[in-house]
């Protein structure tokens, strides 16, 4: 099942200019979807009291984790449905569709009534449009995630991979972090729960709004428009399938297996770090919103550090390696960091934790994108790459659930996050020493 690599084809009439173009609107694109996911994350304890309320308050937190993995469970689903497109119609169109539906959708949630006001009709409501929102998220994986990578030189590769899969993370959530701080300070105390948590998801208007102004503009993907011209009329090429259908046939089946492995310890990595602080400075460390959002504020600018230098390695030393490593390194700190964090006392401590585990959460999946782009050829990568990604980040987005559940108190999350953390860590490492080398793979049309 090993990949055998191609000769690199320069990407001919591609200006540096298309380059930066491209780059900034696929991590783009990704931070306006993470923006409206990391919204919810970060109003979660109010979430959980007005659409999920039980007298337990880690019960109502973990029903609305449970609600935000809803969400990712949807994106496998998404990533087949807009993969599909792009890889048969093109990146652009099916970006530009995606992202405006999630930030529409993101909107929709701050008109949504309580279970004050309608009783149960509130929580089946919330539910039914996380997960219309997933399916869009999904389709912005399929799209943001090839698109990049398939518009830059080679050497840049594994850094524009950490700068879209985790910048754009990193950067979503330093969004929603500043659109926090902002709503903590116009609406205090009580008006947060009545007013400031509703204004905080209409922000997502405003996603669909720039990303229609950005993305109308943009220049499709130069591999997918090679692939295109290539299977012109008189030229001779391989017959592909639909990609769904190749995509789960005998030869393709056991890639995408393995690829879950990377997927699922990276992503699970990515939601109890980055995902989870929010509620572990409240609940542990019991952090005001205004002092919580700083820091998260510095923990997003963090994992944009560490992304695109962790995808940078990649290309240094190889994909496989840098899995490797920086596995190991997980392996041993994340019970480290999280155990230790609950006993800070000081806000500058208790900073530094956050922003650490923040890095290193997000250093553990950077290189994931490229190294997706390069299991699959540019005639099945969008689905491919969506769906590897997807389904693996749907299941790392359960964690936080099944931590809340686990964890009868809230004194009990330090302890259930280090185990948890050193569970994940032992599945990318798996991952990492049974994938191949991929990097130089990415030019194979079919």
């Amino acid at each position: 099942m090993s990949n055998i690599a191609q000769p690199l084809m320069p990407i001919g009439g591609v200006t540096n200019r298309q380059i930066l173009a491209t780059v900034s609107a696929s991590c783009l694109g990704w931070a306006l979807d993470l923006f409206d996911l990391f919204v919810l994350l970060y109003v979660a304890p109010v979430i959980g009291k007005l659409f999920f309320p039980s007298t337990h308050a880690m019960l109502s937190l973990a029903a609305v984790y449970a609600s935000f993995a809803v969400t990712l469970l949807m994106r496998p689903i998404g990533s087949a449905l807009f993969g599909s497109y792009a890889d048969r119609h093109g990146r652009k169109g099916a970006m530009m569709v995606a992202v405006i539906g999630v930030g529409v959708a993101t909107a929709l949630f701050g008109t949504l009534p309580t279970v004050a006001q309608v009783g149960v009709l509130a929580p089946i409501l919330f539910l039914l449009l996380r997960l219309v929102q997933g399916i869009f998220v999904g389709g912005v994986v399929a799209s943001t995630h090839t698109i990049g990578t398939e518009s830059v030189p080679p050497a840049w590769r594994g850094a524009v991979s950490g700068l879209i899969g985790g910048g754009g993370a990193g950067a979503g959530a330093l969004l929603a972090s500043l659109v926090y701080l902002l709503a903590s300070s116009v609406f205090p105390g009580q008006a947060f729960e009545d007013w400031g948590w509703r204004c905080m998801f209409f922000t997502g208007i405003i996603s669909s709004i720039l990303g229609l102004f950005v993305f109308s503009s943009l220049e499709e993907s130069p591999m997918w428009k090679k692939l295109k011209s290539e299977a012109a009329p008189g030229i001779a090429r391989p017959k592909v399938e639909a990609p769904l259908a190749t995509l789960f046939s005998s030869k393709w089946r056991g890639v995408l297996f393995v690829n879950l492995l990377l997927t699922i310890g990276g992503g699970s990595g990515y939601y109890l770090t980055s995902g989870y602080l929010p509620s572990y400075l409240k609940l542990v460390n019991h952090a005001p919103n205004a002092t919580a959002g700083v820091i998260l504020a510095l923990s997003s600018v963090g994992v944009i550090v560490a992304a695109v230098l962790a995808g940078h390695l990649s290309e240094i030393i190889g994909r496989k390696r840098a899995f490797i490593y920086i596995g190991l390194v997980r392996l041993v700190l994340f019970p480290v960091l999280f155990l230790t964090m609950a006993q800070a006392q000081s806000v500058e401590a208790i900073a530094a934790y956050a922003v650490a585990l923040s890095m290193l959460g997000t250093a553990g999946f950077a290189p994931t994108l490229i190294f997706l782009n390069e299991r699959f050829p540019t005639a099945i990568r969008a689905s491919g790459t969506g769906l590897s990604w997807n389904i693996g980040f749907a299941i790392g987005g359960m964690m936080p659930t099944f931590v809340s559940l686990t964890a009868h108190t809230a004194s009990d999350l330090p302890m259930t996050l280090a185990i948890f953390t050193t569970a994940i860590s032992v599945i990318l490492l798996i991952g990492a020493f049974v994938i191949p080398e991929t990097k130089g793979q990415l030019d194979r049309a079919v």
